[in-house]
């Protein structure tokens, strides 16, 4: 089950990323570092046809001659060479060294750089997205991203957190998390991190415009998705939510209300707030959907099972068709497809969990 969402504005700042060396961009530095590898290939598979041709030498001969010449070792010669090989040997001296030093400083230079180990970590993040389903999508690492991000990781949901600003994504370390540098009003962005295949989108970007273009373009890539999107201005509720969100929050509505009822409800408020922290053991308020072939499918609230056996009050029942049944009297029937809204312990309410799964 996905955790509340605490609100509070959202606003951080970025800096541009470092450019490479020579001004060169991370994706030229790759291409160059290939391309010298691949050269440094071909001059040993040069040198050894040639040494093969020329002077009639087994493979591994002519292999062993054309690294000592490349790497100006200054072995002798395997064999006498005919004025032909040393022609051949003078035109790698002179071609190949200082190929071969140019295209290892470049590969040093990668290594050393860390660009190799940041291919090889891109890949590995490429496939830990391949590998993800039924999970949340966090579009936007400000204050309220920061935040969702921590519950999720608490409560053990596996997520993808995307921003288009990478320094703000440097230093993330989160259990359950992916961090993903992107633009999240892109498609492309969205389907790598399985938008396709996700649960549920938070969209909590600082701009109202970027969060309804988010809204809008997940909801047409995934019909399933439950959406939560923030608006900083009350006018742009309506808009999100006709763009396909499946939740509105307005920090500042939401925090007003909080300020207002901590004052007029403390109790009320403080129950709440205990209730609906993961941290908090001793009492929680859950809701869980009750799976078709769910051994509660067709029960009563009074079930034993419920009652007696994990002592669940049952607060709540929302309906498949939306219609919400408070305090629903013991004899209601709990329906496949039925959310039912619990209160008790963490550890009944992982017992009732398992008891809602088909």
């Amino acid at each position: 089950m996905f955790p509340s969402i605490r609100r509070r504005p959202d606003r951080r700042g970025g800096g541009a990323a470092l450019p490479s060396a020579r001004g060169w961009s991370a994706t030229d530095r790759s291409r160059e570092f290939v391309l010298m590898a691949a050269l440094s290939v071909l001059l040993l598979g040069l040198g050894t046809a040639g040494y093969v041709a020329v002077e009639g030498w087994s493979a591994f001969d002519a292999l062993y001659m054309t690294v000592i010449t490349l790497t100006t070792v200054g072995y002798l010669e395997v064999h006498p060479l005919s004025p032909e090989g040393r022609v051949l040997t003078m035109a790698l001296l002179l071609v190949g060294v200082f190929t071969l030093f140019y295209a290892a400083g470049v590969i040093i230079s990668a290594v050393v750089g860390g660009e190799v180990r940041g291919n090889l970590e891109r890949q590995r993040m490429e496939r830990m997205l391949e590998a993800l389903k039924d999970h949340a999508i966090v579009c936007g690492f400000g204050r309220m991203g920061t935040y969702v991000c921590g519950e999720l990781s608490a409560q053990g949901v596996p997520f993808v957190i995307v921003d288009k600003q990478p320094d703000l994504l440097a230093d993330f370390a989160q259990p359950h998390g992916i961090a993903l540098g992107g633009d999240a009003t892109s498609d492309e962005v969205l389907r790598r991190a399985g938008v396709e295949r996700a649960r549920t989108l938070v969209t909590a970007v600082a701009s109202d415009a970027d969060n309804l273009y988010i809204t809008m373009s997940a909801r047409l890539l995934n019909e399933r998705l439950f959406i939560v999107a923030r608006a900083e201005d009350v006018a742009a509720e309506k808009k999100l939510v006709r763009a396909g969100a499946s939740r509105v929050v307005s920090p500042y509505v939401t925090a007003g209300h909080q300020v207002a009822q901590a004052i007029l409800r403390p109790a009320v408020v403080d129950f709440i707030e205990l209730a609906t922290r993961s941290d908090y053991l001793e009492l929680q308020i859950e809701e869980n959907v009750v799976r078709k072939g769910s051994a509660l499918a067709g029960a009563a609230v009074r079930d034993r099972r419920l009652r007696e056996e994990l002592g669940i009050i049952i607060v709540a029942i929302k309906r498949a068709d939306g219609a919400m049944q408070f305090n629903p009297p013991p004899e209601a029937l709990i329906a496949p497809g039925d959310t039912l809204i619990s209160l008790g312990h963490r550890q009944q309410l992982e017992r009732l969990e398992a008891l809602c799964r088909a």
